[in-house]
C-alpha cells in the first residue's frame, strides 16, 4: 500500500515543484519586467499630436495641418450607439476584467483551435492602450508579456472609463485619421453627434486593421466588418433585432475626397500656417492650436464665386483652346476602362470643372468617360463652345476632339453637361475692413490645388490707373483742388529728357478733350492730365508722398511715368492704400488672424489691430481723403466704373486700372465700411486681348463681391470734415463769378479765385499752367 502511495506521490512532488519553480520563474521574470515598464506619465498627462486648425471669423473649419488628424474629446460626449459599437467589436467584457480578460483568451484559443488557424485575438482595449502608447507591433511572447503586465498597471492607475477615452482618442483608423471623432469627419464629414448606427459600426470595425477594413480603399471588406459589429451589438443586447436589419440595409455615403471644407478659404489657410509655423516651427503642427482669422462666411464665398466666375467670363470670351491631351485607347473594350481610369488618376478636377475622355464625338454628340466608370452624354447647347473643335471632316492634324482627347466638362444650371477648359489667366481678390484692417475675404487665384502662388499678398504687378488717386491726392496737398482745369493734350519727351528712349504718353483710345477739370479727368482717366500733374508737384515729392500709404518707394521711381501706375504693388498693398481714403486717412495695417487657442480652448495669442481714429497714424488730412472719395465717386458715377451703378448704391468710390498692351486689369473701390481690390492677369505677364480693360475685366469680379457683401447694408453717407466748404464755379474755367453754375468741394483756404474777364483756357500749355500754379 505504501509503495503504491509512492508511486503516485512522486509525479504529484514533481508537478508541485515544477509549479513552484515556474510560478518563481515567472515572479522574477514580472519582477524584472515590472521595473523596466515605462512610466505612465503618457497617460496621466496625455498630450496627443493634435493638427493646428484654422477657422473663419464664425467657427468654420477652413483648413488643417499635421501629419495626424485628430480631435479629442470627452468620453462622456461619445453617443452611446457608437461606445456599444467599440466594445462589441474590441472587448466587451472591458468593464468586467481587470485589464487581462482570461475569459477573453480560453475563447479566443478555442476558436483558433476550432477553425484551424489565428482568427482571434485576445488584447482587450487596455492591452491595445498600452501597445500603442509604449510598445512596438512585433507579435513576440516578450511583447505580449510586458503587454499584459502594463495593462495591470494601467488598469491600477487610471478608472475605465479614462481608459477607454484614451483609446478612443489615440487609436489610428486609416486616412490619417486619429480617434473616432477624426475618423467621423474624415469618413462621413460628420461630427460624432450626428452620426448613425450604421455609420458608427462602420467605425467601430477600423481599428482591427485600418488598411484592411477602410471603406475608401476596400468598400466590401469594410461592409462585411460592419455588419459583423452590428451582428455582435445585437447578439450582446445592445440593440434590438429590428434595428440590426435597419442598420445593415441603410447606405453609407462615404467621402471620397481628402480635403472638403465647408468654406474654400485655401489662400486664407495657408496665410495662418506660415504665420504659426514662424512661431512655433513644428510644435505649430501637433500641440491643436485653434487659429481664428477674421475671415468672414458670407464674404469669402461671394469673394471665391466672383473670381471663378470673372475668371471664366473672361476665359469663355476668347474661345476654346481645344482638348488637353489626347490618350491612346485600345482597339476593344478589354482593358480600356482600366486605361481609362489609369489617365484620369492623374488629372485633377477643379471645382466642378470636370476632366473627361472622349469616347465618341461628332458635331452633335460627344460621348465621353469619367472618373469612376461614369458614361456622360454632351450634345446641343453643351456643345457650343467647342463647336469649332468638332468639324465634320477634320483636316489632317488638325486638333479636334475626337476618341481618346482628353477634355474638360462641367453641368450647367439645369443640371446638363458643357464642354468647358481650365482657364489659364489668374486673378485675386481682397476685401478689409478700412477701420481696422481686418481681413473679410482673400481669394489668392482660381485654384489653390493648381497654384499656390498667393496674387493677393505675392504678385508684383503694375496697376495702372488704379495708381492715379495716390497722385492726385499728392496735387491736392500741393494746392490743387477738384476744380483746377488741366491740358487733356498729347506730350512727347524726348529720349533726353526721359534718359532712355523718346516716350510718346497716350490717352486710351487715343482721344484727347483739351482743358478739363481735374475731377473729369480722374473719373475719364485721362492719362495725359495725370503726367501733367505729376510734372506741376515734381515727381521726388510723388515719390516720397506714396509711401505715406504703404508703397515701397524703391518700387516706383520718380519718372513720368509714376503718374501711369508704372511702378510695382501688391494687391494687399492696393488694399491698405484706397483703405486711407475710405477710413478718413490712417494707415492700417491688414490682419488676418484674430484670435489664437491652445487645445483646451485658453486664448494665447490675440493681436491688437491698429485702429482709424484711434492710434492708427494718420498720412493725409482728412479734407484730402474725403475730396479724393468723392472725386472717386464720379469714377462710378459718370465715369470709367459707371457698370456699377447697376448695384444701386451711391456710396462706391474707385478707379478702374489698365496697364499698357492690356496686361493687367484692375479694379480697386470700396465703401466707407469695406475696400475691396480685384485684379486679373497671366502670371507670365502677356496681353489679355484687345479691350480687357479693368471695367471689363475686373470690374465684374469687384461688382459680383460687393453686390454680395453688402447685402442688407444701409447705403452710407460721406460726410465733410471739418475745413471743407462748397462754392459755386464755372465748369469751363474752374473758377467762381462769371457762369458760375457747379457746385464744388474746397478746402476753405484753397476757394478758386473770382472770375473777373473770361480767359480762353483752350489756347494755354502746359507751361502757362505750371508757371501760374508755381507762382501761387
Amino acid at each position: 500500500m505504501l509503495a503504491r502511495w509512492r508511486w503516485w506521490a512522486y509525479p504529484l512532488a514533481a508537478l508541485f515543484a515544477l509549479s513552484v519553480i515556474g510560478a518563481l520563474v515567472f515572479g522574477f521574470a514580472a519582477l524584472v519586467t515590472i521595473r523596466a515598464l515605462p512610466s505612465l506619465d503618457a497617460l496621466t498627462d496625455y498630450r496627443p499630436k493634435v493638427p493646428l486648425r484654422v477657422y473663419s471669423a464664425e467657427g468654420i473649419l477652413i483648413g488643417e495641418f499635421g501629419e495626424e488628424r485628430r480631435q479629442v474629446v470627452k468620453i462622456d460626449s461619445v453617443p452611446l450607439r457608437l461606445k456599444q459599437a467599440i466594445l462589441a467589436a474590441e472587448d466587451d467584457r472591458f468593464y468586467q476584467h481587470g485589464g487581462v480578460d482570461y475569459t477573453g483568451i480560453l475563447r479566443a484559443a478555442y476558436s483558433n483551435f476550432t477553425s484551424g488557424g489565428l482568427r482571434q485575438g485576445a488584447s482587450t482595449i487596455t492591452m491595445q492602450v498600452a501597445r500603442n502608447f509604449f510598445l512596438t507591433k512585433e507579435k513576440t511572447l516578450n511583447r505580449k508579456f510586458s503587454e499584459a503586465l502594463l495593462a495591470f498597471k494601467i488598469e491600477h492607475s487610471l478608472s475605465k472609463d479614462q481608459i477607454l477615452e484614451l483609446y478612443f482618442n489615440q487609436i489610428y483608423l486609416g486616412q490619417r485619421s486619429y480617434g473616432f471623432a477624426a475618423a467621423a469627419q474624415v469618413y462621413f464629414g460628420k461630427s460624432l453627434n450626428r452620426i448613425n448606427l450604421a455609420e458608427a459600426a462602420m467605425l467601430a470595425g477600423l481599428p482591427k486593421a485600418p488598411s484592411r477594413f477602410n471603406p475608401v480603399v476596400n468598400p466590401q471588406r469594410a461592409r462585411a466588418r460592419q455588419v459583423y459589429v452590428l451582428r455582435r451589438m445585437r447578439d450582446l443586447g445592445y440593440i434590438p433585432n429590428e434595428e440590426f436589419e435597419q442598420a445593415e440595409k441603410q447606405p453609407l455615403q462615404i467621402r471620397r475626397e481628402s480635403q472638403e471644407y465647408a468654406l474654400r478659404a485655401d489662400y486664407v489657410a495657408e496665410m495662418a500656417r506660415q504665420a504659426m509655423y514662424q512661431r512655433h516651427h513644428e510644435d505649430a503642427y501637433t500641440r491643436g492650436y485653434k487659429v481664428y482669422t477674421t475671415i468672414r462666411f458670407l464674404d469669402q464665398e461671394a469673394a471665391y464665386n466672383a473670381v471663378r466666375q470673372g475668371v471664366l467670363d473672361y476665359d469663355n470670351r476668347h474661345g476654346y483652346r481645344g482638348p488637353e491631351a489626347v490618350i491612346k485607347l485600345p482597339a476593344g473594350d478589354l482593358k480600356r476602362e482600366e486605361i481609362l481610369e489609369e489617365a484620369l488618376q492623374e488629372v485633377t478636377d477643379s471645382d466642378g470643372i470636370l476632366a473627361a475622355v472622349a469616347l465618341e464625338a461628332s458635331p452633335k454628340r460627344v460621348k465621353a468617360y469619367r472618373k469612376g466608370g461614369e458614361i456622360i452624354e454632351i450634345k446641343g447647347d453643351g456643345l457650343k463652345f467647342a463647336q469649332q473643335f468638332l468639324p465634320t471632316k477634320p483636316a489632317a492634324n488638325q486638333q479636334v476632339i475626337r476618341p481618346g482627347s482628353l477634355i474638360r466638362v462641367h453641368k450647367n444650371e439645369k443640371g446638363a453637361w458643357e464642354i468647358t477648359q481650365l482657364p489659364q489667366v489668374e486673378a485675386s481678390l481682397v476685401a478689409i475692413n478700412p477701420h481696422d484692417g481686418a481681413i473679410r475675404a482673400m481669394v489668392g487665384g482660381f485654384d489653390f490645388n493648381r497654384n499656390q502662388f498667393n496674387h493677393v499678398t505675392q504678385a508684383w504687378r503694375q496697376p495702372g490707373s488704379s495708381f492715379k488717386p495716390f497722385i492726385y491726392s499728392a496735387s491736392l496737398e500741393k494746392g490743387f483742388t477738384p476744380a483746377t482745369v488741366i491740358n487733356d493734350a498729347p506730350l512727347s519727351f524726348t529720349a533726353e529728357e526721359t534718359g532712355s528712349d523718346q516716350w510718346d504718353p497716350r490717352n486710351f483710345g487715343d482721344r484727347y478733350e483739351g482743358p478739363l477739370r481735374m475731377r473729369e479727368a480722374l473719373a475719364r482717366s485721362k492719362n495725359l492730365v495725370s503726367i501733367r500733374i505729376l510734372q506741376a508737384i515734381d515727381v521726388q515729392y510723388a515719390q516720397d508722398y506714396v509711401a505715406r500709404f504703404g508703397f515701397d518707394p524703391k518700387q516706383h521711381p520718380a519718372y513720368l511715368a509714376m503718374a501711369l501706375g508704372a511702378g510695382s504693388v501688391t494687391p494687399m498693398q492696393m488694399a491698405v492704400g484706397y483703405a486711407a481714403f475710405a477710413n478718413g486717412g490712417f494707415l492700417i495695417s491688414p490682419y488676418l488672424i484674430q484670435r489664437v487657442e491652445d487645445v483646451n480652448g485658453n486664448i494665447v495669442e490675440q493681436p491688437k489691430p491698429l485702429l482709424a481714429g484711434e492710434n492708427a497714424k494718420q498720412i493725409i488730412d482728412p479734407r484730402n481723403a474725403f475730396l479724393m472719395s468723392s472725386m472717386m465717386r464720379d469714377v462710378v458715377q459718370r465715369g470709367t466704373a459707371t457698370r456699377a451703378k447697376q448695384l444701386g448704391r451711391n456710396d462706391l468710390a474707385g478707379k478702374t486700372g489698365t496697364t499698357s498692351n492690356y496686361v493687367d486689369a484692375w479694379f480697386c473701390g470700396y465703401q466707407p465700411d469695406l475696400v475691396a481690390i480685384a485684379w486679373i492677369g497671366f502670371d507670365n505677364p502677356k496681353s489679355m486681348g484687345d479691350n480687357e480693360t479693368g471695367g471689363r475685366a475686373a470690374l465684374p469680379i469687384w461688382m459680383n463681391y460687393m453686390d454680395k457683401a453688402l447685402k442688407g447694408v444701409p447705403v452710407a453717407s460721406y460726410s465733410p470734415p471739418s475745413g471743407i466748404t462748397t462754392a459755386r464755379i464755372n465748369p469751363e474755367t474752374g473758377l467762381r463769378g462769371t457762369g458760375a453754375t457747379l457746385e464744388e468741394y474746397f478746402m476753405e483756404e484753397q476757394l478758386p479765385p473770382e472770375e473777373e474777364d473770361p480767359i480762353d483756357i483752350t489756347i494755354r500749355s502746359v507751361e502757362d499752367i505750371i508757371n501760374d500754379f508755381l507762382s501761387n
